[in-house]
């Protein structure tokens, strides 16, 4: 067979710019140099001990089988998501409009799907997570962007999308946000999804840096507009990345659509994963105090570029990531990450990933990491950055 047969258009999205420059430091740790990771969002401290120990119980036979669960996840996991809600929000969530998913990634997947036909038009803003437009674009929906800015938290307005021309099917929202670690408030969420309902537009939200933020608790879209569409996931709270275990919340005309599509795409999520993910839920104990921890890694690396002269950051009310303006040092961002690096060997991500239009302006650091490693990683940024700022 030739190997000059073509491979689909769809499939000419852009990489996920993250997890080249994560290549790239893995390289130059190969080569055997001391390389700091503020470029990717996984969270310190691993999972929790209670997902770790019924992970083994069920490898060791005492945990439940590991055959297919069902497409929609395992029963008892969805009854324990729905509880989650009820315990941090006060909202009652049926079980059966939850969707076990892989991975927050598989639950976009499927929620497009099911929700937007090939042509529709979505709203998605600039920055966001890249990888909404991207999979979108492969799925034949019309990712259209806007613009945002620090006078909004880099959250979109009623007004921005009054002005957005043509029809919109869908908008994508999160809070908290990356790779902004803004938050939208109950008031601004419900302001956003009355718009969405008087247009008839489907309204879904990121929610998976839920239980991280720091000077505001956690809401919740479903408070204010029950027929939202949720996508959170056990990576970052729960620090559970490698499991690949997330969930959606769905309207219910869309449980049986998710359903369907589940079964023939994905089977079931991970049989192991769904039962860690399920234990992991009662760890706040130990999942708590991380907490703590990333926020005394916000404010030391802050204080950092503040001092070498970097101050224009989005504040980050959440998540654990910081959005820097970096036009003081005169260099584009993709040029700047290059050097950090290749020269101070810290590993940070350019803007462009998550902004395709403004993106050479800004990087975005990770504060996940062990404290200690984030200190090194401050002190190379100041000693690299401030010949540049001077």
């Amino acid at each position: 067979m030739s190997a000059d047969l073509p491979v689909s258009r769809r499939s000419a999205v852009p990489p996920f710019l993250v997890m080249d420059v994560v290549v790239e430091a893995r390289r130059l740790e190969a080569a055997g140099r001391d390389i700091v990771h503020l470029e990717i969002g996984e969270p310190g401290g691993g999972p929790p001990a209670l997902a770790r120990q019924a992970a083994v119980r069920t490898l060791d036979g005492a945990g439940g089988d590991l055959g297919y669960a069902p497409a929609m996840g395992l029963p008892d996991l969805r009854r324990r998501i729905a509880s989650h809600y009820q315990d941090w929000y006060g909202v009652t969530v049926d079980p059966a409009r939850i969707a076990v998913t892989s991975g927050a990634s598989g639950g976009f997947v499927l929620a497009f799907l099911a929700a937007f036909d090939a042509g529709a038009r979505v709203v998605v803003t600039d920055p966001s997570y890249p990888c909404y437009r991207n999979v979108m674009a492969a799925l034949g929906i019309e990712p259209v962007r806007i613009t945002t800015g620090p006078a909004d938290g880099f959250q979109p307005t009623p007004a921005e999308l009054d002005a957005v021309p043509g029809r919109i099917d869908g908008l994508i929202l999160q809070s908290p946000a990356n790779p902004t670690g803004t938050m939208l408030d109950d008031t601004r969420l419900a302001a956003l999804a009355e718009w969405a309902r008087l247009r008839g537009v489907r309204l879904i939200v990121d929610e998976i840096y839920q239980g991280i933020t720091y000077e505001v608790p956690s809401t919740t879209v479903l408070k204010v507009e029950p027929q939202a569409v949720v996508v959170n996931s056990f990576s970052k709270f729960w620090a559970m990345t490698g499991w690949r275990v997330g969930w959606l919340v769905l309207p219910e005309n869309m449980v049986r659509p998710v359903e369907r599509l589940a079964q023939n795409m994905f089977i079931s999520t991970s049989t192991i994963s769904q039962t860690a993910a399920k234990a992991a839920m009662d760890a706040e104990a130990e999942l708590r105090p991380r907490v703590d921890h990333y926020r005394h890694n916000r404010d030391l690396l802050k204080s950092m570029l503040h001092a070498v002269g970097l101050q224009r950051i989005a504040p980050p009310d959440g998540a654990f990531y910081l959005w820097v303006d970096v036009r003081p040092t005169g260099l584009p961002a993709t040029t700047l990450a290059g050097r950090l690096l290749h020269d101070a060997h810290v590993a940070v991500t350019p803007g462009v990933d998550f902004d395709p239009v403004e993106g050479e302006h800004w990087i975005r650091l990770s504060f996940a990491g062990p404290t200690e490693r984030v200190a090194i990683g401050a002190e190379r940024l100041a000693a690299a950055l401030a010949p540049m700022l001077r």
